[in-house]
């Protein structure tokens, strides 16, 4: 009960009951019944994605209102919240989002995208790229591309007792990006290359499929993003009757 208080002051103020609570006053038998609704209230709502965002949107609405010098409504709708059940999932979405600033037309290349996760895995592989200082011991081996710490790193094809991560190779991935990023610009001229990345042609991904993936990756799901089979099982462990999206699914996720 103290943690959740604790946890939510960080928040907010609370109220007059959970700071003597917290000052270590005595309370009342209805007072502290008043107070133990409000922690559960409040302990749900610590655990909600839907209150994480709400409180995360109304800080940036707030200062980009100041900034603008305006008031109303900052931010287009609501923010989605989608189910992705396997690995095309995965890589599809991390690329419509690595692609974002390139979209949009605020960044030309994906190493130029700012705040996203593959300009840090680009940047942290320039770091390691680079030339030792004088006197440096070298090794027989070359070590493995350092990847940044506070990203799910790439571990290659999956195997049995493999390490966590995402079962690709990073530098698939950065050509999947790229190459995307270009077949996207509509400023561009110039055909695109008949050469598949290999990671599509492992997730068995048609081209112009992938293409339809990274532009239109939020419009053309609701809740659940993978395999037609795949979402049909997470309908029925949860209890949905309706598989929504599932005809997209079927199109762009083959089996």
């Amino acid at each position: 009960m103290r943690e959740v208080i604790e946890r939510w002051h960080h928040l907010f103020v609370g109220t007059a009951l959970s700071q003597r609570y917290l000052r270590g006053d005595d309370l009342l038998e209805v007072e502290y019944q008043r107070l133990a609704e409000d922690v559960e209230t409040w302990r749900e709502r610590l655990m909600s994605v839907s209150w994480f965002m709400r409180c995360l949107n109304e800080r940036i609405a707030r200062l980009a209102n100041e900034e603008d010098e305006c008031t109303g409504h900052f931010w287009e709708g609501r923010f989605k919240s989608q189910a992705l059940l396997d690995d095309q999932a995965v890589i599809a979405c991390m690329a419509y989002v690595d692609l974002n600033p390139v979209r949009a037309g605020i960044a030309k290349t994906p190493e130029e995208s700012d705040h996203t996760s593959i300009q840090r895995r680009i940047r942290a592989l320039q770091a390691a790229a680079e030339p030792e200082a004088p006197g440096a011991q070298e090794t027989s081996e070359p070590e493995p591309p350092i990847q940044p710490p506070e990203l799910l790193p790439f571990v290659g094809g999956e195997r049995q007792d493999g390490p966590k991560g995402l079962p690709f190779h990073l530098p698939d991935y950065l050509e999947l990006v790229n190459w995307t990023g270009q077949a996207i610009r509509e400023d561009k001229r110039g055909a695109i290359s008949q050469d598949l990345p290999p990671i599509l042609e492992r997730l068995g991904i048609d081209e112009q499929a992938w293409l339809r993936l990274a532009t239109q990756f939020e419009s053309r799901f609701s809740t659940w993003v993978g395999q037609a089979e795949h979402v049909q099982d997470a309908c029925q462990r949860l209890g949905h009757r309706q598989a929504r999206g599932i005809s997209a699914c079927r199109l762009l996720f083959p089996s």
